[in-house]
C-alpha cells in the first residue's frame, strides 16, 4: 500500500538547503537541489552512518564516516551502480512537501 504522508511547508526548505524528518520511525532527510527536493533515507548503505551532515557538491553528497560519494539524483554511488541510497519520491501537494511511502 501507499501511502502519501505530508513533511514540511513547500517554502520551509529553500534551494541549498537541507532538513532531516523523522517519518514512521524512520529518518529521512530532504535536499533543495537547485529547486528540485530530493528525499533519502538518513542511513549510508554501507555502515549506516546519518548522511544529514554529509558535505553536499553540486548533486554529490558525501557520506561523513567514511567519504563514499552519492549522487543525490540517483542515489547510486558515484562511478559505480553496486551501492545505492534509500530514496523516496517527493512531491509538492498544495503547498506542503509530500513523500510517498510504500508499506
Amino acid at each position: 500500500m501507499t501511502r502519501y504522508i505530508p513533511i514540511a511547508r513547500a517554502d520551509a526548505l529553500n534551494a541549498g538547503s537541507r532538513m532531516l524528518k523523522f517519518i514512521d520511525g524512520r529518518s529521512v532527510v530532504l535536499f533543495n537541489i537547485e529547486g528540485v527536493v530530493h528525499a533519502v533515507d538518513n542511513s549510508c548503505p554501507h555502515n549506516g552512518a546519518s548522511l544529514a551532515n554529509g558535505r553536499l557538491d553540486g548533486n554529490v553528497l558525501q557520506c561523513p564516516a567514511h567519504g563514499l560519494r552519492f549522487d543525490v539524483a540517483s542515489g547510486c554511488l558515484v562511478g559505480a551502480r553496486g551501492m545505492c541510497l534509500t530514496k523516496l519520491s517527493v512531491e509538492t501537494i498544495d503547498g506542503e512537501l509530500v513523500v510517498q511511502v510504500d508499506d
